[in-house]
Formats: structure tokens, sequence, C-alpha cells
């Protein structure tokens, strides 16, 4: 299955992601969830980036909380809203928000 995950909030865990298994999981930050692409706590990035998955950013958000996206961890692969809709029809069979 390939599973895309919107992750709209920032926190430095979120156990619904940890236990989400998926022949291929992809990432999609979105609205404060950019905060994951670009703030490092004592100089740890984001935990949600450590999943070994694929993991996007939607750029309005980053412009609109300040973030320049060419600033965010090398990790991360900025996309608009229409690349958004291009995950959505052809990188995966299932969504969830979170």
């Amino acid at each position: 299955m390939k599973l895309g995950v919107f992750v709209s909030e920032y926190g430095t865990t979120n156990d619904t992601l940890e236990r989400l298994k998926a022949d291929f999981l992809g990432i999609v930050l979105v609205q404060n969830g950019v905060y994951n692409a670009v703030v490092n706590e004592n100089g740890q990035a984001s935990p949600v980036l450590g999943k070994g998955t694929k993991v996007y950013a939607l750029s309005e958000d980053l412009l609109v909380r300040g973030f320049d996206p060419s600033k965010v961890d090398k990790r991360v692969t900025v996309v608009d809203y229409g690349g958004v809709v291009d995950l959505i029809f052809n990188n995966f069979e299932k969504l969830i928000w979170l």
C-alpha cells in the first residue's frame, strides 16, 4: 500500500505516525506541520524527518510562516499546491490526515 500522511501540527512526538506501516510511506507537511521541516530543537531536527521516508513540505505554508523554502532540511522536498495534487493522484493509494 502506498500511504500518504498529511501532518498539520508540529510536535516532537507523533505516536500515530510511529505506528504506521506501508510499502511506501510519504509524509506531506502542511499548515503548522511545516515547522518539522525547518525547526531544530537542541540542534536536533524533528523526529518526523527521521522516519526514513519521503517528506514533502507545502511551499505556501512555509512562506506564510516566514520561512524561506530554500532553507528547509535537505531531506524535505518542497512542493506547491499543484505538486500536492500530483502527489495525491500519482503517488498514493490512500491518504490520512494527522
